[in-house]
């Protein structure tokens, strides 16, 4: 996206573009392909869903053209992982490349490791406490309005809840597993679709993903570094960095 005297315009591609997603199925293959895709454009050109559908298409609530709808679609597919991993925004990365992608994001730590090690922040530890037993993922799904209570975010409590769960979603310790409607008394679905929020060894496995942490993180990140390139050659060092989230 981007701002043209104050409003939000999406980039979109041409009808005839022969690298447009004509569909959600087509997306998760881009995906599968790449290993890694943002949903929203960034500094490197062509990398990402906006710049590969058409403009029009976004927003309108049909699942066979919206990229918006894909997302939730693209949520629970078993061989992606989504949330806000890229530069704080959203975006896939395929459940092959994903244990990389942690391994390096966490810098080999273990979430456990980072509070025993007095690393992790209050806010981080609280959001996390739900989805831990004994230090380790338990599997646990929930609404993003449920966490919120839960880690005791909100009036009267913690505060900057979306900032801190956006950065445990750019540590790769949770993400979006899935978007449900809310259930009342009587077990009927109501109202929008809203972020489930798990970690990603829920999908994964710890064992998955703790496998990766034998490779040195700064060898994980020069695999996804040339991964990337050699769908996009042209990225400069500065537009990978800021895309992968180098901040160490």
């Amino acid at each position: 996206m981007e701002t043209i005297n104050g409003e939000w315009y999406m980039k979109g591609c041409a009808k005839d573009d022969p690298n447009r997603l004509h569909t959600v199925e087509d997306a998760a293959a881009l995906v599968q392909k790449i290993g890694f895709l943002p949903l929203f454009s960034n500094d490197i050109p062509g990398f990402s869903v906006e710049e590969r559908t058409l403009a029009a298409d976004w927003w309108k609530d049909d699942p066979t053209r919206d990229p918006w709808a894909w997302r939730q679609i693209l949520s629970r597919h078993p061989g992606i992982v989504y949330g806000k991993f890229f530069d704080r925004r959203a975006g896939f990365v395929s459940t092959d490349w994903f244990p990389t992608f942690a391994n390096y994001r966490r810098n080999g730590y273990d979430f456990d490791t980072l509070i025993d090690e007095g690393l992790a922040p209050q806010r981080h530890r609280k959001l996390m406490q739900p989805f831990l037993t004994d230090g380790l993922p338990n599997g646990t799904e929930l609404h993003s309005f449920a966490l919120k209570a839960q880690a005791g975010f909100g009036k009267g409590g913690e505060k900057n809840f979306e900032g801190t769960l956006t950065e445990l979603e750019m540590q790769s310790y949770l993400c979006i597993g899935d978007f449900r409607q809310r259930t009342n008394k009587k077990g009927q679905l109501y109202g929008w679709h809203i972020a489930i929020i798990t970690p990603p060894e829920t999908k994964l496995g710890y064992d998955r993903i703790a496998e990766a942490y034998r490779e040195p993180p700064e060898d994980s990140q020069r695999r996804i570094i040339a991964q990337i390139r050699d769908f996009f050659p042209e990225a400069t060092d500065d537009q990978l960095q800021k895309w992968l989230g180098i901040r160490r």
